[in-house]
């Protein structure tokens, strides 16, 4: 019979106690990254109008890619799954929103549909780094209050 022991003292496996194991959260930040380069070459390719094999799928990944990341951002205190379910569902969301105001305003063009997903997605990623409420800040604000 196997036991699952609670490893809250922060100690290792070979018994020496207050190191630090590695988590695995680098591969989040790799991904971010990656993703990141992804997106930029997107715009790049896209906004420089170069004829490029490479400019269609990476335009998507744009597109797609900036509401998403800004919208994952803005949900930081769901769970990683959701998190990820809700971003990409609202970054098609906010791609299907520009594209129906700007048909139905007469106005489509694809460099400004462009324009006004990376807009907004600036927008909501601006507006959810303001709003941030930061954990020392909140330690501080509950210390001072307190006494």
């Amino acid at each position: 019979m196997q036991t699952i022991g609670n490893d809250s003292d922060n100690s290792s496996a070979d018994g020496r106690a207050g190191e630090e194991r590695p988590r695995g959260g680098d591969f989040g930040l790799l991904f971010a990254g990656a993703a990141t380069a992804v997106v930029a070459a997107g715009a790049f390719l896209a906004f420089g109008d170069f004829d490029s094999p490479l400019r269609g799928p990476l335009t998507l990944l744009l597109l797609l890619g900036a509401p998403s990341g800004a919208l994952a951002i803005a949900l930081g205190g769901l769970q990683p799954w959701g998190r990820f379910v809700a971003s990409l569902a609202g970054g098609a969301a906010l791609n299907l929103l520009v594209a129906q105001a700007m048909l139905a305003m007469h106005m489509w063009s694809v460099r400004g549909g462009m324009v006004a997903v990376c807009g907004l997605s600036l927008a909501i990623w601006a507006l959810a780094l303001l709003t941030r409420r930061h954990p020392d800040r909140m330690r501080r604000t509950t210390k001072s209050s307190e006494t």
